[in-house]
């Protein structure tokens, strides 16, 4: 019995050495969304849809859009088992009323919100216990009224967040240059109000809290800025706009945080791609403390706690770059993951 037991134990420890400690996630402009070893770059898992340009994750449940111009655009919830992915099902992004397009989805592990470009829309819906998504709620219709005639001409909705007590949804109106503000407390009452008017042509596009939750980001696809606000908890107050886009290129894409919130980082592109990196003060207020050039059309990225990935869409990679904790500044490694037009990269 003791043999027995030890051999046991033997194999165990095998089967535990052999599970990835991380895995990185990689949604793409392809037709499908992937799961590798972060250590290894071993593909594990394909889960196979359209465009999965976004995904959201709670727990071992995925959410992915698909992107997509026509009635194919959808929200798909996906199962991660740590070796495959189970489809759970999927949902319509709000067709014909405006659903094209989706391209961001944010959940609290409740509600889903989908954020559709094209179809200048916000659909919400409630998850159901084993992870699946209900039809859809409410469609949160955008405004117009920037004065880009050629990009601001129809209503664009790029990304949503949830307020630091869940009840409220803040999400971009990139052609009314305003961050839209609804009520989640009860799905069904949408309550729309304007969060904050933010300067012309500012195109906003990704956005967040801090971690303590008393600022609030947003960056301007078009301005190239990055606009910091004071958050009470209902309401918005400008407390800076800090220059990202020194090239004026009219591309700027994601902002993300260091883990430990000394620095904010956001994606440039067009020209000059790259990474732009600011020291995060007290007060939330940003300074530039550097830039790295990366491959070509640097979409969105994560900041892990000594590295950066970017997921470079034109030249068909994620970038790895080690991050020093002290000053931010990153360093390219060389390493490289060869990936179908990759638009999204995490790791968990």
């Amino acid at each position: 019995m003791k043999r027995l037991a030890f051999y046991l134990a033997v194999l165990l420890a095998a089967i535990c050495c052999d599970k990835p400690e991380k895995i990185l996630f990689v949604g793409t402009y392809s037709d499908g969304f992937f799961a590798y070893d972060y250590k290894t770059g071993e593909l594990m898992a394909k889960a196979p849809m359209p465009n999965p340009s976004f995904l959201a994750m709670n727990g071992n449940n995925v959410y992915a859009v698909s992107e997509m111009p026509d009635e194919r655009a959808r929200v798909f919830a996906w199962k991660w088992s740590g070796e495959a992915f189970d489809l759970l099902g999927s949902q319509p992004t709000g067709l014909p009323e405006g659903g094209e397009d989706p391209c961001h989805v944010v959940t609290d592990g409740e509600i889903l919100a989908v954020s559709n470009y094209s179809g200048g829309t916000l659909a919400l819906y409630q998850l159901k216990a084993d992870g699946s998504i209900s039809p859809m709620d409410s469609l949160i219709v955008s405004r117009t009224g920037g004065p880009d005639l050629s990009r601001q001409d129809l209503p664009h909705v790029h990304c949503a967040a949830f307020t630091p007590d869940g009840k409220q949804l803040l999400f971009s109106e990139f052609s009314a240059d305003a961050i839209g503000q609804i009520n989640v407390s009860r799905l069904g009452v949408s309550d729309l109000r304007t969060a904050a008017q933010l300067p012309p042509d500012f195109g906003p596009r990704h956005l967040l809290f801090d971690k303590a939750g008393k600022h609030f980001y947003v960056i301007g696809e078009l301005s190239g800025d990055i606009a910091v606000f004071d958050w009470d908890g209902a309401h918005l107050t400008l407390k800076q706009v800090q220059k990202a886009d020194q090239v004026d290129a009219r591309g700027a894409a994601d902002i993300h945080f260091s883990p430990d919130g000394e620095f904010l980082y956001a994606s440039l592109r067009l020209q000059n791609d790259g990474i732009a990196i600011f020291k995060v003060a007290d007060n939330g207020t940003l300074t530039p403390a550097g830039y790295q050039l990366t491959g070509p059309h640097p979409r969105n990225f994560c900041v892990t706690d000594d590295e950066v990935l970017v997921a470079c869409r034109d030249n068909d990679s994620i970038e790895f770059y080690s991050r020093d904790k002290k000053t931010g500044l990153l360093s390219d490694t060389g390493r490289r993951l060869e990936v179908s037009k990759p638009v999204f990269v995490a790791v968990r």
